[in-house]
């Protein structure tokens, strides 16, 4: 005989699902509580269960092995009906809703049966607390308060649980929440970065523009003055450019600044600066280099651009560099003198490199 549903029986349900705790491992918490009322009343069988939609799941269980029993089995199914009251039945045998109960025609043989709702802040009953026996008996009247109180600690556990998880969740939900205004913030920086970074870098030649190169040239004297290191500077003019971009084109003229943009950056060592400086000029910056190491490099540029394969006419370029002297105020004196050893190379038959240290001026 199935009992029938409870009036509340979809915010009951609703109510259950919150709590997420079918199919959950055993605890220690209901385990005690269980194996205190067994003790209290005195029963081999205690149990925790909770009714669900068509099942009777035990949360706890002291003397009973199967872990379910179909929810039209349950006598909890009534329990929960007067969830102000513990159902009491002395003799399952003589209670005609249960006399045909295969928990009571087979094991476990139910004879007697004590339950206590398990019933939430909101008023649902969820389950009971009960207690059951192989053999017909009463309960005396503090054994059912003592059951009563148990069931309620059992609720509180439930409540507990229930508190913990959702406080989890906001801990979860909180730092997902700081990890999107991280996320969020760093693709802000990231595109700041970009944005600086396009304002630093020529469009075309893919190298670093005039502006970056003033900031880091700026940077470079700042750092061979303070630890006193050699810094060099370079300055490079592709040779009658203006001609060339004439005679072939614009997009000709372009494909020749970017092609000498990625021979330079081949060319240099990793710790060099190329930048275009304006037009058909370049620019390197050589930290912590000598004159006779700029003078090598300088060639291997001029030599690298020479010898390449260029599609209309051979292209060459002419080389100034000045080395930075105790007397150079400032980065604008070191790149005055690189300028004018660049003009003295391409006076004196472009496609050579010309290096000034102080005030002298040597080809090469």
């Amino acid at each position: 005989m199935s009992a029938p549903l409870p009036a509340n029986e979809a915010e009951r349900l609703s109510a259950l699902a919150e709590y997420a705790i079918l199919d959950t491992f055993p605890e220690q918490a209901y385990d005690d509580l269980t194996r205190l009322a067994a003790y209290i009343c005195q029963t081999p069988i205690a149990l925790v269960t909770l009714l669900d939609q068509d099942r009777q799941w035990f949360k706890s269980k002291i003397g009973m092995e199967p872990s379910e029993t179909p929810r039209d089995q349950a006598f909890c199914a009534y329990a929960i009906l007067e969830p102000t009251e513990v159902m009491v039945v002395s003799d399952a045998t003589r209670d005609t809703r249960f006399g045909q109960n295969p928990l009571v025609t087979a094991e476990p043989h139910i004879r007697f049966y004590a339950g206590a709702p398990l019933v939430t802040p909101q008023g649902q009953a969820l389950g009971t607390l009960c207690v059951i026996d192989r053999t017909p008996r009463e309960l005396s009247a503090d054994q059912l308060d003592m059951l009563r109180v148990l069931s309620r600690q059992v609720t509180a556990q439930l409540e507990l649980r229930l508190s913990v998880e959702k406080m989890e969740q906001q801990i979860l939900e909180q730092e997902q929440y700081t990890q999107q205004l991280l996320d969020y913030q760093q693709k802000i920086e990231d595109t700041l970065s970009q944005m600086e970074q396009q304002s630093l870098t020529d469009g075309l030649t893919g190298v670093s523009n005039r502006r970056a190169f003033q900031r880091q040239l700026d940077d470079e004297f700042n750092r061979a003055r303070r630890h006193n290191t050699p810094l060099c500077l370079l300055m490079l003019d592709v040779d009658k450019f203006k001609a060339y971009n004439d005679s072939f084109g614009h997009p000709a003229g372009d494909f020749v600044l970017s092609a000498v943009a990625k021979l330079l950056r081949e060319h240099c060592r990793t710790h060099d600066f190329v930048a275009r400086y304006g037009g058909e000029e370049f620019a390197i910056i050589l930290p912590a280099t000598g004159r006779e190491g700029a003078l090598v490099l300088a060639e291997r540029f001029r030599r690298g651009i020479h010898r390449a394969a260029w599609p209309h006419r051979s292209v060459t370029i002419s080389v100034g560099g000045a080395m930075l002297t105790p007397e150079m105020a400032s980065s604008e004196h070191l790149l005055g003198r690189a300028d004018e050893a660049l003009y003295q190379a391409k006076q004196t038959g472009r496609n050579r490199v010309c290096f000034v240290q102080a005030d002298e001026v040597t080809p090469k």
